[in-house]
């Protein structure tokens, strides 16, 4: 992309933004707001009248989803659902967030006297750590709090006991490693099977947030230091030109994929460096960030403005492909200040967007084609959407 053509794109991406804003009246804003409650609840009541206490709701059918007990290996179905109401910890804190402190409390309260982690059930570490622990969390903090609206009388950190206990679970993929990286999926029961060595970058290195907050609500510090060991173990197995593996195994710390890139397996590791410093004021992990950040778009950034997948030891591209996750690079260069280049990439998925009316899963920049024809209804281009309108309306 030219640098005239990429000035046009810039210009009028701010004059939407400009025109939008301007043009919706506060009338039209409430409408819309009132729009998207009316479509949260839809969908929470739906969950709750036919899939609870299943994890989700099946949404032809009307039905509930749970674990798949009869092949174990199922993993795209097992390693997210742990038959502990997924469904209902993930909204607590959406309902609280739009204000509804009845309907949060009634959620609270069916977690209270339903969740039950004593399950024989294999489960991924990373999904559970950011959907049900970090729920768990994020509602006590609602629940705790004067400044939402949301404070819940009589409550008695019930949902913190949960995290914890949850928390105490999970703590097994780390101490039967042998490096410190932890293992991808635990028993909740029984803990580490002796079948589990590899995990992925982002399943390793995207648990400092949860964990860390956990160790401080509850003083049990072994948390965040387990996950601070793994982050930074795993960014010591970098290579020369400071790029991680998508895959690496466990035990002996070898990589058991040299792909780098930014998007599946790797995505949310960038996004907990730089996310575990604004939280923690740690300045180790804006440094690992930023020549994080720095290699990114020395190798996986492409002339083009692609962020493509390459050889982490080489740097030399393997694949001109996008997937949908990537969408979050983005929001994570507004939060880092680039702007710039989160316009310039965001552009690109908003090209993506009008085509298709949605971003494929995996697309080919090379061949001008979909690799991967499905949409998950993934938020990271929404968020990424957002970030920047939060951006520039500050400008307005």
């Amino acid at each position: 992309m030219s640098k005239k053509t990429y000035l046009i794109q810039y210009i009028f991406f701010i004059t939407l933004l400009v025109i939008h804003s301007k043009g919706m009246t506060q009338e039209r804003k409430m409408q819309l707001k009132e729009k998207t409650k009316e479509m949260i609840y839809h969908s929470f009541n739906g969950y709750m009248n036919f899939g609870f206490p299943d994890d989700e709701l099946k949404p032809v059918s009307c039905t509930g989803r749970t674990r798949d007990y009869a092949n174990p290996n199922n993993y795209g179905i097992n390693d997210v659902l742990g038959n502990f109401t997924l469904t209902l910890v993930d909204s607590l804190d959406t309902l609280a967030v739009i204000g509804d402190k009845e309907a949060f409390q009634v959620a609270v309260n069916k977690v209270i006297n339903t969740l039950n982690f004593e399950c024989d059930c294999k489960i991924q570490i990373f999904e559970v750590n950011i959907r049900i622990l970090g729920g768990l969390l994020s509602a006590h903090l609602f629940a705790i709090s004067d400044e939402y609206g949301v404070k819940l009388d009589n409550y008695n950190n019930e949902l913190l006991d949960l995290a914890y206990d949850l928390g105490k679970r999970l703590l097994p993929a780390f101490e039967n490693s042998d490096t410190g990286i932890p293992l991808a999926r635990v028993n909740l029961k029984k803990g580490v099977l002796p079948d589990e060595i590899n995990n992925c970058s982002a399943g390793a290195g995207t648990l400092i947030l949860e964990f860390g907050t956990l160790s401080r609500l509850t003083g049990d510090m072994s948390f965040e230091e387990y996950a601070r060991k793994a982050l930074f173990k795993l960014w010591e197995k970098r290579s020369s030109k400071d790029l991680l593996g998508i895959g690496i195994n466990a035990n002996s710390e070898n990589w058991k994929y040299n792909t780098s890139g930014i998007g599946a397996g790797i995505d949310s590791i960038y996004e907990y460096m730089l996310k575990g410093y604004v939280l923690f004021g740690d300045p180790d992990y804006l440094k690992m960030f930023s020549d994080a950040y720095s290699s990114i778009k020395n190798y996986i950034k492409n002339k083009d403005g692609l962020y493509v997948n390459v050889n982490m030891n080489t740097g030399k591209a393997v694949a001109k492909n996008m997937d949908g996750l990537t969408a979050f690079f983005p929001g994570l260069q507004v939060l880092m200040g680039d702007i710039d280049e989160a316009i310039h990439l965001h552009q690109i998925f908003i090209e993506l967007w009008k085509k298709y009316h949605a971003i494929p899963e995996k697309y080919d920049f090379n061949f001008k084609n979909i690799v991967v024809n499905s949409y998950l209804l993934r938020p990271e281009f929404i968020e990424s959407n957002y970030m920047l309108y939060q951006v520039f309306i500050t400008l307005i």
